[in-house]
């Protein structure tokens, strides 16, 4: 990939590749890969299983999140599913406690599968969202809890509406990011789609070295997009959130080329520079 970007100890990088190439190797260098996912899901193993631990502190954005990811989804469940009539699944990636199953998913799924390499974690969620703790019924309920890392889970095929990604993608290599969304695609059903939510850098991308993750800026996300075989069909930045923190992106991410939506061309040609008679 060629962006440029540096670390947290200020080193900077001409390229992901020599970033890449200096945490993880080469393709046979598979127990340096190893050693590298081990780090980052071991810095989250230090982390108390709450709210504020797995937001890095800052608990009180979870309302703000919430309400911004929603007002992202329910207009995309509407033109994207709104003439289906099926029972709604949706895959929570990177699910930490159930933080996102809990306050969002679960108001608009019939059923929710979680997936979270950090073990402590996943137990906080099936807790969090049992029955004796969280008002659930038959018709809104989590499902499967996976502890498995993204870069070795291939979803079910064909069983989701939407896999939602969000704060985890960044302890992907690049490699693993597409490989990821090229399994994961066989997960979708039929007009079902992804939602991406993240950290993105102003230029190239910013390395983590405490915690082994990467916020890549929005052309290399788009770069990386690319290479997947996903299309852009809306995105959208998240507000209100505290000036210090990164800014944070919403993208869904469609299989199928998106459409333009009726009159998109006359409007377009109408502002078209003209020669004035």
């Amino acid at each position: 990939m060629e962006v440029s970007g540096s670390d947290s100890d200020g080193r900077e990088f001409r390229t992901a590749e020599e970033l890449w190439k200096e945490e993880i190797g080469d393709a046979s260098e598979i127990e340096k890969r190893k050693d590298w996912y081990r780090k980052g899901v071991g810095y989250w193993e230090g982390i108390e299983a709450s709210v504020d631990g797995v937001l890095g502190g800052y608990g009180h954005v979870n309302d703000v999140d919430v309400q911004g990811s929603e007002a992202f989804l329910k207009p995309l469940l509407c033109e994207r599913l709104g003439s289906q009539n099926r029972n709604l699944v949706a895959l929570d990636c990177g699910s930490g406690i159930g933080r996102v199953t809990k306050n969002l998913l679960l108001r608009h799924f019939n059923e929710v599968d979680l997936v979270e390499p950090v073990s402590h974690f996943l137990e906080a969620a099936r807790e969090n969202l049992a029955p004796e703790n969280y008002l659930s019924s038959d018709m809104h309920k989590p499902a499967n809890f996976y502890c498995i890392p993204l870069q070795e889970f291939t979803p079910e095929a064909g069983r989701y509406d939407v896999i939602w990604i969000q704060w985890c993608i960044g302890h992907l290599a690049d490699d693993d990011f597409i490989t990821f969304f090229k399994r994961a695609k066989a997960g979708l059903k039929p007009q079902g789609f992804f939602v991406l939510k993240e950290n993105i850098a102003r230029n190239g991308f910013v390395y983590d070295k405490d915690d082994r993750s990467i916020t890549r800026s929005d052309a290399y996300f788009k770069e990386l997009f690319s290479h997947c075989g996903l299309h852009i069909y809306k995105m959208k930045e998240q507000r209100g959130f505290p000036e210090e923190l990164f800014a944070v992106k919403m993208y869904a991410l469609v299989t199928d080329v998106p459409r333009r939506p009726p009159g998109n061309r006359y409007r377009i040609s109408k502002n078209n520079p003209a020669i004035i008679k």
